[in-house]
């Protein structure tokens, strides 16, 4: 179904966070009155009274510019455009403004470049492809101005609702989009781009099932549309139907044989199902065509990671570097290595590149993070710790983290799942009582990645993926909630009929069984698990649970200076990350007194001080034989998608000093924030 009008949680939160003060915005209202009725000095002096209590306000100083060129103030309203610019270098409006300022000045290359950054930053900004269109075919560019045409036709015929959604869409307005989508959609409800723009908002928004029914709903209706389809792929990959998505790129490739994009979702399905090499050899093919493409080369890198071809890998990074030095994802994924080095000249590429003014947010705080590392790995600890820094703060900025709400959930599990509770529940229905999962969870980088090597080296054992499967039955039971509604889960589960987690286990089991091999056990190693172990306690009684513990200041630092591919929105503040950590270590403390001997804790340490005599507590504790590969864990060829990945397929290397140690003074918010945590 679509997405109710109870819009889920972080939505309204999202929405409410991004809103200005309401006096600034009846202001603003105002002010764009003041623009239609061409009272353009009564908008500046309006703009400048916001923006004297709000010097970021967006909205202030775009309508400040726009009544500024109009008047002709052309010096001022260039002035008004780079403040805003430095509140918001992706912000597209501004670009498109820059862009009618340079066009009214008859400045034609650069109203080009400012139109060109315009639907760069937003794709659905109609104006600006049809100056751009027109300007290119003025200055003789007419391949490249019949490319902007055909964007502007496509987007001239659509109903102007959905016009705005576009735009909406890529300025962040998820929930004004959102609610205009779906009224529009109540007045025309087989309308398959307006099925295709909600099922996108909702991807933005991780409603991944409400974005695949959508697009699933829309190529019913309309088989042949390739666009809904190509991110239905995407949608079923995100959602790990591998199987599926596959199929569906395969579909694409049929429709338009040869098509590069079509060819390269393919292999990225083929890389999700482990046929790396048939993978590789699609990326080849489409690299014989655009030899040019730095993606590409990144997605091969990444292949080439994971089946544990480094030296391979790094060429291919290095290869996207040199065709765009500003790639960030290039230069990080060099850098999440953790055995790479950079030379001098390519520290020096970097630091040349995060001067750029028109470097988009996402390359440069990927390129901060690499510079951590490369500083990092020169001892530079201080200039180091300034770029990791620098980069969580630029990662901050596109994330929802909120730490109350997550202390607020450890806390609704522990008040739920009493002994009594669990008691009562698990008599009534035992669930499914298949021994297969091993569920290893923790906080990322405190070593589940080493202990599923280990254990995936066992004949007995299938090592997996982070698999999403229990945090989407848990979003799946939260349901929709208005903001002052509290969450349906884990209370509902009292609501529940019992014989319900039993099918919960099942369900489980069948839709991660295209993770495995055909060893009898396998490993599911989604850190966050954690959070819901009386509900994995309930589906699957007899699964074991490994708890990966680190040393507290150890663990928090590596995932502050980690750039996670996505989720651990905690990991990106010293004082949240300190924060979470202390609500992990006091929830899983609750689920060993309420689960005795189903929960085994193993310290990072431990296992590098006595490997051996770890691996046997964790055979005796899983009820199987040792086995000498165990020991001998990075001979094992497997694929590992995390960033330990180069780490784990080397012999165990003792520290001589904790990597934190070289940070301690900047570490304070980290200390204050673990608290009774740390040692005395």
């Amino acid at each position: 179904m679509l997405m109710q009008t109870a819009l889920m949680n972080e939505t309204v939160t999202q929405s409410t966070r991004r809103s200005v003060p309401g006096d600034a915005q009846s202001e603003l209202t105002r002010v764009r009155e003041l623009v239609r009725h061409e009272d353009f000095h009564g908008a500046i002096r309006l703009c400048r009274r916001v923006l004297n209590e709000d010097p970021k306000n967006k909205d202030a100083w775009y309508l400040q510019a726009v009544s500024q060129r109009y008047l002709k103030q052309y010096q001022q309203a260039q002035q008004s455009l780079e403040k805003l610019r430095q509140v918001d270098p992706e912000y597209g409006r501004a670009w498109q403004e820059l862009g009618h300022l340079h066009r009214v000045q008859d400045h034609l290359q650069p109203a080009i470049t400012a139109f060109a950054q315009a639907v760069r930053h937003n794709p659905g900004l109609i104006a600006s492809w049809r100056w751009l269109s027109t300007l290119q075919h003025r200055a003789g560019q007419n391949s490249a101005g019949q490319q902007a045409d055909l964007q502007y036709q496509r987007l001239a015929a659509l109903p102007r609702e959905l016009i705005s959604v576009t735009s909406m869409l890529h300025e962040g307005k998820l929930y004004k989009a959102e609610k205009l989508c779906r009224h529009f959609l109540k007045q025309n409800p087989r309308h398959v781009e307006g099925m295709r723009l909600l099922a996108r908002i909702g991807c933005k928004l991780h409603v991944y099932d409400d974005a695949e029914f959508l697009l699933e709903s829309a190529l019913v209706l309309q088989p042949e549309f390739t666009q809904a389809r190509y991110e239905y792929v995407e949608v079923l990959h995100k959602r790990q139907k591998f199987a599926q998505a596959h199929a569906e790129a395969r579909k694409l490739c049929d429709s338009t044989p040869g098509n590069p994009a079509f060819v390269t979702i393919y292999a990225n399905q083929c890389v999700a199902l482990g046929q790396h090499q048939q993978a590789l050899s699609l990326y080849d093919q489409v690299l014989a065509e655009m030899p040019e493409n730095p993606g590409i080369h990144l997605l091969r890198g990444h292949a080439l990671k994971t089946i544990g071809e480094q030296q391979p890998a790094v060429a291919a990074y290095r290869q996207a570097t040199r065709i765009k030095p500003e790639l960030g994802d290039a230069w990080w994924s060099l850098a999440n290595l953790k055995t790479y080095r950079f030379t001098d000249e390519e520290l020096n590429i970097m630091r040349q590149q995060l001067q750029r003014e028109d470097l988009l947010r996402a390359d440069r705080y990927h390129l901060e993070f690499a510079m951590g590392k490369a500083l990092e790995d020169r001892q530079e600890y201080a200039g180091s710790f300034q770029h990791y820094q620098q980069g969580n703060q630029l990662k901050q900025l596109e994330l929802r983290y909120q730490p109350d709400q997550i202390d607020a959930e450890f806390a609704r599990q522990k008040a739920f799942f009493s002994v009594a509770r669990m008691q009562q529940l698990c008599a009534q229905q035992p669930g499914d009582p298949s021994p297969d999962p091993i569920f290893i969870v923790g906080l990322p980088r405190a070593g589940s990645t080493l202990i599923e090597q280990i254990l995936a080296s066992h004949p007995h054992i299938d090592g997996t993926l982070e698999l999403p499967n229990v945090l989407a039955l848990v979003h799946r039971l939260n349901g929709r909630r208005h903001l002052h509604e509290e969450p349906r889960y884990p209370t509902v589960l009292g609501e529940l009929d019992p014989a319900k987690f039993a099918e919960f286990g099942q369900q489980y089991l069948q839709d991660t069984r295209i993770h495995r091999q055909q060893a009898p056990l396998f490993i599911d190693k989604m850190p966050n698990n954690f959070r819901h172990l009386g509900l994995i306690h309930l589906m699957l009684p007899n699964a074991r649970i490994i708890d990966a513990r680190r040393d507290p200041l150890d663990c928090c630092f590596s995932g502050y200076k980690q750039l996670f591919a996505e989720g651990q929105e905690f990991s990106y503040s010293l004082e949240n990350i300190g924060r979470y950590y202390a609500g992990y270590v006091d929830l899983m403390a609750h689920w060993q007194q309420l689960l005795p001997g189903k929960i085994l804790q193993v310290d990072y340490e431990d296992v590098v001080n006595d490997l051996e005599g770890q691996v046997r507590r964790m055979l005796d504790f899983l009820q199987l034989p040792f086995d000498p590969a165990c020991i001998e864990f990075h001979k094992t060829r497997r694929s590992v998608r995390t960033a330990s990945s180069e780490q784990v397929r080397q012999p165990i290397r003792k520290q001589q000093v904790p990597q934190w140690q070289h940070y301690d003074a900047w570490l304070g918010p980290l200390k204050q924030a673990l608290g009774d945590q740390l040692s005395p």
